[in-house]
């Protein structure tokens, strides 16, 4: 074996390292609504500054369970400092020196419910985050039908220019055959830079959509590779808005939160009503004299509290009673706007449903078969440019009619679930 050969054969791991590592990666493959809606709560920035609320919450639980610190004093008094001294003619002095502490007693239970009001805001911080999370389930949802429907309308305008072309490429033949008026050409050729306009716009309007949803997960830098897949949520079931509205009022955490904030303003007015009463401070005092006749040592106990004869915390008291009827005006409110909402979504369903059965009956079929034949028969001659384009536009306007509704449809069926407090749990 010649000394080239060893060489190539002792180089051929690296080199096949090389072109394996030198290959391009693979396409990511395509993102399907469920990963999509993980991914936003994983990632969505809104979402991340919302769960701070809860670790805040914590925290203010930490200091709601803290007791008041003690205080000690060191003093000292009679003291010679501007030099007059001390003497049996003065008879100043004698010099002092203390030492005190201080201990506060709270009465009230007020750190028991500091702690339960703390606690409530807890649970009521954890619930909003759910409400968020709820929120930008159905926005992500809703963001990808629209995308859904910006690549459905580009296909449809692709599709659209590509039978257009061909028409084209058959009136150029026709032309030079002397089989077709040359004015017949142009205006072939008008209308397919027209479908070509189409066609740009419905790209840009899919790379909008693509931006739009890649920020709700939470992507600093949109891909240009970002792809989705999967077909408009379509299933046909029977809904009942009777049971709808029992879910969302077992399941809606916005609902939830309002209860959980009820309940935390009950243990707030409990630490109102405890703050009115006066704590306990209990004090001892060791006091050391030393002067001319002698020194001594004596030892103090002291007892201090507030006498509650004008300020017994009343206007907090009322403040919190205040509160509560508003959370309780609220609660009421929402109610029945969740009874609204969910006769809206449900009659949005029902329309939408309609719709696109009407369609998938009566218009889809005959709008297809009507641009096809229009189609043949302009290419045979028996038929006109106009009456071809109008064929072509009948169809588009009815694809893009049941894109429309498809979509409808199926933001309608994510709604259902968003009002029912169960979104995410579709599939």
């Amino acid at each position: 074996m010649s000394n080239a050969m060893r060489v190539l054969y002792a180089c051929l791991p690296l080199l096949l390292v090389h072109a394996l590592w030198a290959q391009p990666a693979p396409p990511a493959a395509p993102l399907t609504v469920d990963a999509a809606v993980k991914e936003a709560l994983d990632h969505n920035l809104g979402l991340l500054a919302q769960h701070f609320n809860v670790s805040i919450a914590e925290a203010n639980l930490i200091t709601a369970g803290l007791r008041p610190n003690p205080v000690v004093s060191v003093g000292g008094d009679h003291l010679d400092l501007l030099g007059t001294g001390y003497n049996a003619s003065n008879a100043a002095g004698p010099a002092e020196y203390s030492l005190r502490t201080d201990f506060v007693f709270e009465r009230g239970g007020k750190r028991q419910s500091r702690v339960e009001v703390a606690q409530n805001s807890i649970q009521l911080a954890r619930l909003q985050l759910l409400d968020e999370a709820r929120k930008l389930i159905l926005d992500v949802q809703s963001s990808f039908v629209d995308l859904q429907l910006a690549k459905a309308n580009l296909s449809l305008a692709q599709e659209s220019l590509k039978a257009l072309s061909e028409v084209v490429e058959v009136n150029a033949i026709r032309v030079k055959a002397g089989d077709l008026a040359n004015v017949e050409l142009v205006r072939s050729r008008i209308a397919a830079l027209q479908f070509r306009n189409q066609v740009k716009q419905a790209e840009l309007s899919v790379r909008s959509q693509k931006n739009r949803l890649q920020f709700l997960l939470g992507r600093t830098q949109p891909a240009v590779d970002f792809e989705i897949g999967g077909d408009f949520r379509g299933e046909r079931k029977a809904v009942d808005p009777s049971q709808i509205r029992a879910r969302a009022e077992e399941s809606r955490p916005d609902l939830q939160a309002l209860r959980s904030e009820l309940a935390r303003s009950q243990a707030e007015l409990r630490l109102q009503i405890a703050q009115g009463k006066a704590d306990y401070v209990v004090g001892s005092e060791y006091r050391r004299q030393q002067g001319l006749a002698g020194t001594g040592n004596s030892l103090g106990i002291f007892f201090q509290t507030n006498i509650p004869v004008f300020n017994r915390n009343q206007g907090e008291i009322e403040r919190v009673r205040r509160e509560q009827q508003q959370i309780d005006a609220r609660l009421r409110e929402l109610q029945t706007s969740i009874g609204v909402e969910v006769e809206n979504v449900y009659q949005r369903y029902r329309t939408a449903l309609s719709l696109l059965a009407d369609i998938e009956k009566d218009m889809l079929g005959q709008a297809r078969d009507v641009r096809n034949i229009t189609e043949y028969s302009y290419k045979r001659g028996e038929a006109t440019l106009i009456e071809f384009l109008d064929a072509q536009r009948a169809f588009n306007e009815t694809m893009q009619t049941y894109n429309e509704s498809r979509a409808e449809y199926a933001r309608s069926l994510y709604s259902l679930d968003s009002v029912a407090g169960t979104a995410g749990d579709s599939k």
